[in-house]
């Protein structure tokens, strides 16, 4: 039977080359043992640490990686990409280059009969009013533009600095007793969907919310976990080669 596979946060690039290279060999081995079933594969935000996209130029070190998702679409499974906060400055490489679909915002989807809402779970934090401004501005099409006439070397290590500097302030910040990602599910699921799926706070969760489900798919730097949807079902498993 056809099943569709979901992963977040691998955050490539994030430690020294040795540590990332195992990391993209999970992915990898992965990526090969769901050729076997797949259907669709839904890669929710942060597959990079810092992915910074120029017109003619894009972050190398991960030929390997693109080679098997390149795969992926030559074998009938169809690949969703949606941008997470670390890697949501792309053009168009995913999509014309490898035949991925690309998001850059939140979006639904059915599947096997489940309305399915997809968001990074970036900028839900309910005291996080400081990273829901600065995502705008960000993510602001002329400040791309702006942005992009850096040089390729001076821009993606700029990036790259950015997004440490950012993980370690997020890490060290208390955002709270409420959950603003679990609010957020549930008021998802009060809409009308049936499972809500998150990455972006690394802790794999599935809880039930009333009649849906919502899923954080944890990530792949410590968890290494996915989540399989097969029949209309849906549930978390931990990678183990």
């Amino acid at each position: 039977m056809s099943k569709v596979y979901f992963i977040s946060d691998a955050h490539l690039g994030l430690g020294p080359k040795d540590e990332e290279r195992k990391k993209e060999s999970r992915l990898i081995a992965f990526l090969e043992y769901i050729m076997r079933d797949a259907a669709q594969l839904f890669i929710v935000g942060d597959l990079f640490d810092a992915w910074l996209e120029y017109r003619t130029v894009s972050p190398k070190g991960f030929h390997r990686l693109f080679t098997k998702l390149e795969e992926c679409g030559s074998r009938g499974i169809t690949v969703h990409y949606l941008a997470g906060n670390h890697d949501y400055w792309m053009r168009d490489f995913f999509h014309d280059e490898l035949g991925i679909k690309t998001y850059l915002d939140a979006f639904h989807i059915t599947i096997d009969g489940k309305n399915i809402f997809f968001h990074h779970g970036d900028g839900l934090a309910v005291k996080d009013t400081g990273y829901r401004i600065l995502k705008h501005i960000l993510r602001n099409p002329f400040n791309v533009w702006l942005y992009s006439w850096l040089h390729p070397d001076l821009g993606i290590a700029l990036a790259r600095f950015s997004s440490k500097k950012s993980r370690r302030y997020t890490a060290a910040k208390d955002y709270g007793e409420e959950d603003g990602m679990v609010k957020f599910a549930s008021e998802r699921i009060d809409d009308g969907f049936d499972v809500v799926i998150m990455g972006h706070c690394h802790k794999p969760i599935c809880k039930q919310i009333g009649n849906g489900f919502y899923i954080n798919l944890g990530d792949w730097i410590t968890h290494n976990t996915y989540a399989v949807m097969e029949n209309g079902r849906i549930y978390l498993k931990k990678w183990e080669e």
